[in-house]
């Protein structure tokens, strides 16, 4: 745990540095939300109904532009090669790996919600089903996303390649975290689909570190 932990803390110092992408996904996500009332209106009812859904949306399409970041710059430069070498499990890798992009991109974002919540007219009685549903359910995105860079780590310019891949894996978290807000809002308990995103998550953490480090095996040679 020693060495996940020093490989984490690696990552977020490279994912702080300047051009290390570690905003430019947070900054996506909230400029996508505020163009939203833009678009469709200031509307409080029509606002508030659609929040959930557009968080979420933001969401994925902001942890997208990071995705490639997770293998390709240490693969690039041979720090992958080392890593593979190491006496770390590679599983270890992939699972610190996708840590360290969750707390600069996942994190954040969950962070910023309940505001970003409160501009689109969700009640405050909303705002914890919204915070608990992107806390329990963007880790799968982070998890999801280290499959996909796994598998695309070797191809040039393969960002495309990468959000075709994964986009459809993210619609399950998309599902059970908008409709956690949807339930909140009626005045049902959003419980229930919580526990289910939840549940998704820990499917993720638990399969997709030995899928990402098969496909590194592969690919990364």
């Amino acid at each position: 745990m020693r060495g996940t932990g020093a490989l984490i803390v690696r990552d977020l110092r490279l994912a702080l540095r300047l051009g290390g992408g570690g905003g430019i996904g947070v900054a996506f996500f909230v400029l996508a939300v505020v163009l939203i009332p833009l678009g469709v209106g200031q509307e409080g009812a029509v606002l508030a109904r659609i929040a959930g859904g557009v968080l979420w949306i933001a969401a994925l399409l902001a942890a997208l532009l990071s995705l490639d970041r997770i293998f390709q710059a240490d693969f690039e430069d041979g720090s992958l090669d080392q890593l593979m070498l190491s006496p770390l499990a590679l599983e270890q890798v992939v699972l610190g790996k996708a840590a360290a992009h969750w707390v600069t991109t996942g994190l954040p974002m969950t962070l910023i919600a309940p505001v970003l919540g409160l501009m689109l007219n969700l009640p405050s009685a909303v705002l914890p089903a919204l915070v608990i549903g992107m806390a329990l359910g963007t880790p799968a995105l982070s998890l999801i996303g280290a499959v996909g860079a796994a598998i695309t780590v070797g191809v040039r310019r393969g960002g495309l390649l990468l959000s075709i891949l994964v986009l459809p894996l993210y619609i399950p978290s998309l599902i059970f975290g908008a409709r956690a807000v949807e339930r909140a809002l009626t005045g049902l308990s959003p419980w229930p689909v919580l526990m289910i995103g939840a549940g998704l998550t820990l499917f993720c953490a638990a399969l997709a570190p030995f899928a990402a480090a098969a496909a590194l095996r592969i690919n990364a040679r």
